[in-house]
């Protein structure tokens, strides 16, 4: 019986471990909800309740009628998207390449791709600002496409190789067998097999072009080409800030991220895991 009790007790204080870090985890997230839900714009407030009494949605109505949201989320989409499917196409190509050939230059690649993980995309900006000058492609999509796909893809590329050097070279040579070339033995048998990979890279490029602000601020200056995070940057003034209309969009911007984590959430844990497994 006390191994029993001990075991109970384990998973008690297991589960009460669990619960406070959700509860930590959750709360910013519920102040976001409540400061949305304000009838006017104040940040703090001394009553303890997550949702208040008096709570209107019309910071929501204003941000949809006052100001150009949907178009920052129009432009959002489109960018994230771009950039998600550039860094899944290059990135399953070019990890399988990796993996399987030989070639020169080989390491010195991979390791260059590693080396670039090691500086923040901040220090790359001013030389790849200097690019996209001379390529006259400053304040277009084009040009942050190409920003934010250039520094997803080093990760990428590395998190596909990995999970290829975990898939047995002996089913693409009963592909081979059974008539496939190359392209079809990649096509039909191994990128079917590193799906989980696949969503980690779908995800990262996702999140990279979704959420990211400094690059966006550099490279895109008419407002008609905004993403998200430059169009909440504009919530703030020198006198004040729109903190009930930074709440509602904090809380819609969130909704399409939590919906795909939640969609893809099979695939997580074996991707990230099972591509770091060979180097």
């Amino acid at each position: 019986m006390s191994g029993k009790k001990k075991y109970f007790s384990r998973i008690i204080v297991s589960y009460i471990i669990l619960i406070l870090f959700c509860i930590i985890a959750l709360y910013p997230v519920m102040q976001i909800v409540s400061i949305s839900l304000r009838p006017a714009d104040r940040l703090l407030s001394t009553s303890l309740e997550l949702i208040p009494s008096n709570a209107t949605f019309h910071s929501y109505e204003r941000l949809f009628t006052e100001t150009e949201f949907f178009q920052w989320l129009i432009n959002s989409t489109l960018v994230a998207f771009v950039v998600t499917l550039t860094g899944v196409v290059l990135a399953s190509t070019a990890g399988f390449a990796f993996s399987r050939f030989e070639f020169i230059g080989k390491k010195i690649g991979l390791l260059s791709l590693l080396v670039t993980q090691m500086f923040p995309a901040t220090m790359l900006l001013l030389p790849m600002y200097i690019m996209l000058v001379k390529l006259h492609l400053i304040n277009s999509y084009l040009g942050i496409i190409i920003m934010y796909s250039a520094t997803a893809l080093p990760f990428c590329i590395w998190q596909m190789k990995g999970y290829y050097d975990t898939i047995p070279t002996s089913l693409e040579e009963a592909g081979r067998i059974d008539g496939c070339n190359q392209f079809q033995t990649f096509y039909k048998i191994i990128l079917p097999l590193a799906s989980p990979a696949l969503v980690i890279t779908a995800l990262f490029s996702f999140m990279s072009a979704w959420t990211e602000y400094v690059v966006a601020a550099q490279i895109l200056q008419d407002t008609d080409l905004w993403t998200l995070p430059l169009g909440l940057k504009s919530f703030e003034a020198n006198m004040g800030t729109e903190w009930g209309l930074y709440g509602a969009a904090s809380v819609i911007i969130t909704i399409p991220v939590v919906i795909l984590f939640l969609s893809l959430s099979r695939w997580l844990v074996s991707g990230l895991t099972l591509g770091s497994v060979k180097g």
